[in-house]
């Protein structure tokens, strides 16, 4: 699977922001002034004064002198005069919405970022694929993308779920072609399809990002196929706008890391791509936030692609996706730092290493816990079986208790499960 962004209008570039000192070119102020030659004198000039011993020519120097002297002068007061109008326009109230606005140092020109947004959905639009669901009382759709040239596409597993057929279109001049369902992980809302390699053999596959590099403020582009629109993908930009979030999965559970952005997503969008400025993908479009309507309103939460990297693969090959478990319910503290133990699943790790309700669980393996979200976040990259060091306040005496990582159950114990505010 390659990691190299995809090629750009120009060799090298395949970013947003670009410098906007290259499109820049120089103008001179003036053009250099032609040299006229004086006319040919009529009549000799007169002799000098008795006394005055002056050269003739001295005289004609001293007469270009004064001209050069009042140009320079008239071009110093009219440039006066254009620097008073600039200010006094600059400094209004009133100032028209046309009038010249500062230049974000390292923004690139409103007409190059297009370009470059241009350039990315260019490279990436055919590999992005709409996806159609048939179920036995409903249908639905949800968008997919290509990550290798055997024919593997990506989604959410909300997207799948209690599917009996799949279908995808790879060319907008195609018609659907089925897709097989390799595997799903409700936990991690991922999910693989497979179609006939020859289908996909002339798409490129998405390169995926680290999507730890991600810093709030870079830029994102979200390309799917929302609310039912499917003759062609759609493309919004925005940005990171948080990282480390946290949400809700089918089941209950929380799906940790992930990445949240403004770039406008809707129903249709989940299981595409959220790229960033090189066309790689950070992660994968799952659900967004609401208000009252159920359209965006500028927070969608992606997938991180370094999820994908740990579950993809293992769906890949038809397995099941194990992820560790500690069984224990918290929520905030409202007294400090840490995550407030408010129910334990009976029999789970938690309850086995004697965690009580009312402590406050503050570490995890040397990780501090500040917030609940923590605590999934210590033990994500952890596999069942693996035993961890619990750090918790109780009854102001801090105390270090160690459990055994369980396997985590398909649906959060006493809970029902739930569909995801998805896009």
């Amino acid at each position: 699977m390659s990691n190299e962004p995809p090629a750009g209008p120009e060799p090298g570039s395949g970013r947003l922001w670009t410098d906007p000192r290259e499109a820049q070119e120089h103008t001179p102020w003036l053009e250099p002034r032609r040299r006229i030659a004086p006319r040919a004198a009529t009549t000799p000039p007169p002799p000098p004064p008795p006394g005055d011993e002056r050269d003739p020519d001295e005289g004609a120097i001293l007469r270009r002198r004064r001209v050069l002297g009042i140009v320079a002068g008239t071009l110093a007061a009219l440039l006066l005069i254009a620097v008073g109008v600039l200010g006094a326009g600059l400094l209004r109230d009133d100032a028209s919405p046309s009038a010249s606005l500062p230049v974000i140092p390292g923004a690139a020109p409103a007409d190059q970022r297009s370009r470059s947004i241009r350039a990315i959905y260019a490279a990436a639009k055919d590999s992005v694929v709409p996806v159609r669901v048939k179920g036995t009382l409903t249908q639905g759709s949800g968008t997919g993308f290509v990550i290798d040239k055997g024919g593997v596409i990506v989604t959410n597993a909300h997207v799948v779920k209690d599917a009996q057929q799949v279908q995808v279109r790879v060319s907008d001049k195609a018609g659907y072609v089925d897709a097989d369902v390799v595997g799903a992980d409700v936990s991690s809302d991922l999910a693989v399809l497979h179609v006939d390699s020859s289908a996909v053999a002339r798409l490129r596959p998405l390169p995926l990002a680290d999507s730890d590099k991600v810093q709030v403020g870079d830029a994102t582009l979200a390309i799917g196929y929302p609310l039912g629109i499917n003759r062609s993908s759609s493309a919004s930009s925005g940005i990171v706008s948080g990282l480390g979030r946290s949400i809700d999965a089918a089941n209950n559970f929380s799906i940790d890391k992930v990445i949240q952005t403004d770039a406008a997503i809707n129903p249709g969008n989940s299981g595409g791509p959220l790229l960033d400025a090189a066309g790689r993908v950070i992660g994968v479009n799952a659900a967004i936030l609401t208000a009252g309507g159920g359209g965006s309103v500028g927070i969608g939460f992606a997938i991180p692609s370094n999820t994908m990297r740990e579950v993809v693969p293992r769906l890949e090959r038809g397995r099941t996706v194990e992820h560790a478990y500690l069984g224990v319910q918290t929520r905030e503290f409202q007294s400090g730092p840490g995550a407030y133990v408010a129910g334990l699943t009976p029999g789970a790790p938690a309850a086995d290493a004697g965690l009580q309700v009312g402590d406050v669980v503050v570490g995890v393996d040397a990780s501090p816990v500040t917030v609940p979200e923590d605590i999934s976040a210590a033990i994500e990259d952890r596999a069942p079986g693996d035993r961890v060091a619990i750090e918790v306040q109780r009854a102001g005496a801090r105390k270090t208790l160690h459990a055994t990582l369980g396997v985590r159950p398909e649906t959060a114990p006493g809970s029902t499960p739930t569909a995801p505010t998805s896009p």
